[in-house]
């Protein structure tokens, strides 16, 4: 194993775990990656192995049939995923994300349901709160549920969902006034719905539409969709914990782990940044000795490496956090922001050590130029985390009157 990004303190059943899937990672993906990339094709066979590997049920209770595994195994697996190619991780982050609020905060009956065949893989999971005009404020969604008898009714529009197609089921987020009178707080007024669907685009069940996938600059593979509901009737039952009003926390939640996951992201992809940059700058001469032998590639060398470890350490701890119980947000926070930033940045000096090869479609590099930006704004932009970093440490050093 490489020298840079090794994690302290892992027990034999996690060291055997990231080993099998940087395996995979090696000889399944990064073969694969930067061709079906080009294609935007959907990786099917390497979803097909994945769920072979119980990835798609790492942190579902064993009970339900996953691998009970801790959010640092999964991150530290997410990690080498996005090493091989990011948008697989994005496939397997927002249906651990859905299974996550499920075991958090789902009804008995909705996890006795649903888990299992997440778990397996056989349902996929996918989770919507953004809308066309609203970015990240979530507050301010217009998508509503109204009680009808039995079921709900929800109409509205979502954007930005990360398998938006392939998933068959997703939690949505729609404003609900059942029981809250008029001037409640916008985020007392949400609540998230669990909707099965049928995977494919078009009219997917009654009232429900995904139009089709969104052209993106990178992150290709994995389909990004709008959502349209209109008249779609969901049981009560399918209310997330069975209760109205959660939603915006029960959304929060998930967001939490899922930017440790957005960090991991980031780490991946910087980790595989240098190991093509510290790679080319041996085979590449110039002057008569390879570019590594030039100061100012050294240079670049050293403050890659050190970003490579430094974000990972920052997402280890944040992972490490929540898996003990404590609040997590500063951290999640912290590790979300740094990492994407510092991937940004490995990313391209990789790229000019590349020379005018980093241009050409032939070097994976090129690939991961395109895909390092979404994690700048994946899981919150990051002037959303500065906002969350810093409303916490004036939380936590307020001055005493």
């Amino acid at each position: 194993m490489a020298r840079l990004a090794r994690t302290e303190g892992l027990n034999d059943v996690q060291q055997e775990i990231l080993s099998t899937v940087r395996d995979f990672v090696d000889k399944e993906i990064i073969p694969v990656a930067t061709e079906l990339e080009h294609r935007d094709a959907y990786p099917t066979q390497i979803v097909e192995g994945l769920k072979k590997l119980g990835v798609f049920g790492l942190m579902i209770p064993e009970e339900y049939g996953g691998l009970g595994e801790s959010l640092l195994t999964y991150a530290l697996t997410v990690e080498e995923i996005a090493r091989g190619w990011m948008s697989v991780s994005g496939i397997i982050n927002t249906h651990f994300i859905v299974a996550y609020m499920l075991k958090q905060h789902g009804t008995q009956e909705q996890k006795d349901h649903f888990l299992p065949k997440m778990a397996a893989g056989e349902i996929r999971g996918a989770f919507s709160m953004s809308e066309p005009a609203l970015g990240s404020d979530v507050s301010a969604i217009s998508s509503k549920g109204v009680r009808d008898g039995d079921d709900f009714v929800l109409n509205g529009q979502k954007m930005w969902l990360t398998n938006g197609g392939s998933a068959t089921l997703v939690a949505v987020l729609c404003r609900t006034d059942e029981g809250h009178p008029e001037g409640t707080a916008p985020h007392k007024s949400m609540t998230t719905f669990l909707v099965e669907k049928e995977a494919g685009f078009g009219e997917v069940r009654p009232g429900l539409t995904i139009p089709g996938k969104i052209e993106k600059m990178g992150y290709k593979g994995v389909d990004t969709t709008e959502l349209i509901m209109d008249g779609l009737r969901i049981p009560a039952d399918r209310v997330l914990g069975g209760e109205t009003g959660r939603g915006f926390y029960h959304m929060m939640d998930g967001v939490e782990v899922g930017r440790v996951n957005v960090a991991a992201r980031g780490c991946g992809v910087a980790q595989r940044a240098f190991e093509l940059g510290v790679s080319y700058a041996q085979q590449r001469h110039t002057f008569g000795k390879p570019i590594a032998q030039h100061q100012a590639i050294q240079f670049k060398l050293a403050e890659m490496a050190t970003k490579v470890e430094a974000a990972h350490a920052m997402m280890v701890n944040a992972a490490r956090k929540k898996d003990s119980g404590q609040r997590n947000d500063l951290e999640a926070g912290m590790a979300k922001y740094l990492a994407s930033e510092y991937c940004k940045e490995v990313v391209e000096d990789s790229f000019r050590i590349h020379g005018g090869y980093g241009f050409s479609k032939e070097y994976e590099i090129e690939r991961l130029y395109r895909e390092a930006p979404m994690l700048l704004i994946g899981e919150g932009t990051a002037e959303i985390q500065k906002m969350i970093i810093g409303r916490r440490l004036l939380e936590e050093y307020r001055i005493q009157d």
